[in-house]
């Protein structure tokens, strides 16, 4: 059974950091590109960022650009998103989500094309 399980999230101040950590269990886990989504209350999920199976590609959403890394351990089978610079605005759920492909390319974008999801951990930025 395929667990994705997020951790990290929390309360932060304006301009603060935090490290969001996505442990996976139950796939074989260098096979997936693994991705990050975030959905405010009343609001769509969108995007944040992406890595490729083998890490050596990423992507990254237009608003956290310069701000949030994504990096993985394929070891560990953990995808983590260190989030710098936070803002008010970046308050949202978080999910990770992975996406099983042949492929070592670039990372899908598409919410859509991401075959297994977390529960999501809750990051708040206070003003």
């Amino acid at each position: 059974q395929v667990a994705l399980v997020e951790s990290g999230g929390g309360l932060v101040q304006a301009g603060g950091s935090l490290r969001l950590s996505c442990a996976a269990s139950g796939l074989i886990f260098s096979a997936y590109n693994m991705g990050w989504f975030r959905q405010a209350p009343g609001k769509e999920r969108l995007f944040v960022a992406a890595i490729n199976r083998s890490g050596g590609d990423t992507g990254y959403a237009d608003f956290v650009k310069g701000r949030f890394a994504i990096s993985r351990d394929n070891a560990e089978k953990t995808v983590t998103l260190q989030m710098n610079s936070l803002q008010p605005e970046d308050t949202a759920v978080y999910y990770c989500a992975a996406d099983y492909t042949i492929f070592n390319g670039e990372p899908s974008q598409s919410g859509g094309t991401y075959d297994y999801w977390g529960q999501g951990t809750q990051v708040t930025v206070s003003s």
